[in-house]
């Protein structure tokens, strides 16, 4: 188990070997920032359930260390935080920080999955469906040098979904079972696109 200092922020989602930027304004992150600079350098992020002042979290997170750091005159910071492991959450904690933390235990992701072909396949013929409803310009020979797990993971992470979309692509099993959630996703909002009912979301 472990104590986690959490940021959560709606629609922004983090995965293991992939980077976030982020931009840090407001005081209580501010100091959130300050903080794990002076400890271990380590932040998690989480999306809460609403996007209301202290809302419920959802249950699983990214833990993330702070790779690099613009601290900016007037106290704002500009940081890239790299995404190390997932994190369940067990309980939220009564601190007296401004900022929230929690208590977590950390998921051990396999890193050597892959995809089988049939599924790479699969899924790069939807993303260039949807890259090309949504008029997206992709350079389809980078992606195809790219890995399964940094394919899949970081266009989960980018993907124009909304905020509970992305927490299911987040709490996905495996790489096969996120790879799966990603295609059906693509399927369902580029069809939205194409005049179906406006902010639809898949449950």
């Amino acid at each position: 188990m472990a104590r986690i200092t959490i940021f959560p922020l709606s629609g922004a989602v983090l995965y293991p070997r992939l980077q976030l930027p982020l931009h840090i304004f407001e005081p209580r992150y501010r100091a959130m920032i300050s903080d794990a600079l002076a400890r271990d350098r380590r932040i998690g992020m989480i999306q809460p359930q609403r996007p209301a002042e202290g809302a419920p979290l959802y249950t699983i997170g990214c833990l993330g260390r702070i790779d690099e750091v613009e601290a900016l005159d007037d106290g704002r910071f500009n940081i890239i935080l790299e995404g190390e492991s997932r994190f369940r959450v067990l309980k939220e904690l009564e601190v007296g920080t401004p900022f929230r933390q929690v208590e977590a235990e950390m998921i051990a992701d396999r890193e050597d999955e892959v995809l089988a072909p049939i599924e790479r396949a699969s899924f790069e013929r939807e993303a260039r469906r949807f890259a090309d409803r949504q008029g997206y310009s992709v350079d389809w020979e980078q992606v195809s040098r790219l890995d399964d797990m940094a394919l899949i993971n970081g266009v989960s992470q980018i993907a124009p979904f909304d905020p509970a979309s992305k927490q299911a692509l987040l709490e996905a099993p495996g790489l096969a079972a996120r790879c799966e959630t990603l295609v059906q996703l693509m399927q369902f909002f580029g069809r939205s696109s194409d005049g179906d009912e406006d902010g639809a979301t898949l449950q």
